[in-house]
């Protein structure tokens, strides 16, 4: 017997465990998209300043240094967004010390499902913003 809810580690927990914290109507998927629009809005960002500094500003042949250092600051501002979201993720996903895999349909396993969907999610964001900004380490100018 597990000492934190009264059940045996692979029974599902009941509906007299269900806490307020993983009813169903207190849960969202917005937390789920978080990390992926983190990353969209990195990438536009990213991109509509390297445009419009090259168009406006520097010419065919100007330095990108400028766009350099956004490009960095909207990248640490974005991994640390999306890091966030990760970390949220996390405590879903451990939520009553529990293990993989959440098979069961309950408040609980789904409460933690969806938490492990938006750390996966959050990872597969940091990498892709990752490699958004790796472009910015190459490219020099606006040529």
């Amino acid at each position: 017997m597990s000492r934190s809810n009264g059940h045996n580690h692979g029974d599902p927990p009941s509906e007299m465990d269900e806490s307020h914290e993983t009813h169903e109507t207190n849960q969202s998927l917005m937390m789920i998209t978080a990390g992926p629009s983190i990353w969209a809005a990195h990438f536009l960002a990213s991109y509509v300043t390297a445009a419009v500094w090259c168009a406006k500003s520097a010419g065919r042949d100007g330095s990108l240094t400028a766009v350099r250092i956004a490009i960095a600051v909207f990248t640490l501002l974005a991994l640390g967004g999306i890091a966030a979201a990760g970390w949220y993720g996390y405590r879903r996903h451990t939520y009553g010390g529990a293990t993989t895999p959440h098979d069961f349909d309950t408040p609980h396993d789904r409460h933690r499902f969806l938490g492990f969907a938006t750390l996966l999610l959050a990872g597969l964001s940091a990498v892709a913003t990752i490699f958004v900004a790796v472009v910015a380490i190459f490219v020099e100018t606006c040529h």
